[in-house]
């Protein structure tokens, strides 16, 4: 394991963090079973965890995952009311760090992902699901709407006619079938979870560093870019990566028949 000595990685509230140097791993482990509650003070502490993890040389994959059957039941009712207003105002960035990152992001989830456990998740590059997870978002009950960018990015993945049977009818969506609406990436058996989640992050530390932080950015800055202007910036990307070492190394790898090895330059 590597050193999380990093101050934004102490003194974590219902949460942790561990570095794993040698696979290029760092996880953000929510441990406070079993429903993995998020309060108002953990957003913040989550925001500069993710932040640390990518500025972290020895992390190449970030992983978001859970102790327990559940990953998360969503945040602390109580905390919205004793909130202040501009605290609240910034639930949206907190979470959305995970999109944030430059590092491929790992979602794993099981159980139930509700709330801003769903929302975070959403901010994630890729959601694993074992076969007991359920989304949904349901401030609904509470005479409330999602507050930290959950419907915005699921209208995104699944469409308005969706989206609206999700949020306004606080409808929990069970593993399979948001595996068929692309909310999750993958659906594995629950006891498969961890294997599936190791498995993936042993093939994205595979690739080059600067092409898979390239291609993120790319599609995060292009989500709501016409075709015409994504095709542009696509080409842009495309131009700049042909005169990397990676893509130097990645050819003569190929003509070689060997693995690459990348370096991020």
């Amino acid at each position: 394991m590597s050193d999380t000595t990093d101050s934004r990685l102490t003194g974590l509230d219902g949460f942790h963090v561990e570095i794993d140097a040698a696979a290029g791993r760092g996880d953000i482990i929510l441990d406070r079973p079993p429903y993995n509650v998020i309060e108002m003070p953990q957003r913040d502490q989550l925001r500069r965890a993710f932040e640390a993890l990518d500025e972290n040389e020895a992390v190449r994959v970030i992983v978001l995952r859970s102790l327990g059957k559940h990953f998360s039941s969503g945040g602390y009712i109580k905390g919205f009311m004793d909130a202040s207003p501009e605290h609240v105002s910034k639930l949206a960035w907190n979470i959305a760090a995970p999109a944030r990152c430059t590092k491929p992001v790992i979602a794993a989830n099981r159980g139930y992902c509700f709330g801003v456990g769903f929302e975070i998740s959403l901010a994630c590059d890729f959601r694993l699901a074992s076969e007991t997870t359920q989304y949904a978002l349901p401030e609904q009950k509470l005479g409330q709407i999602p507050g930290s960018g959950g419907s915005a990015r699921l209208q995104k993945i699944v469409g308005i006619t969706r989206t609206k049977d999700i949020v306004m009818r606080s409808r929990r969506i069970p593993a399979k079938q948001a595996l068929d609406w692309g909310i999750a990436t993958e659906v594995v058996a629950d006891s498969e979870l961890e294997r599936a989640t190791g498995a993936l992050v042993k093939e994205l530390v595979t690739f080059s560093p600067l092409a898979q932080r390239t291609a993120k950015k790319l599609l995060n800055d292009t989500e709501d870019a016409s075709l015409s202007i994504a095709i542009e910036l696509e080409g842009h990307c495309y131009s700049r990566l042909r005169t990397s070492e990676d893509f130097r190394e990645g050819v003569a790898a190929f003509h070689e028949k060997r693995d690459p090895k990348f370096t991020g330059r």
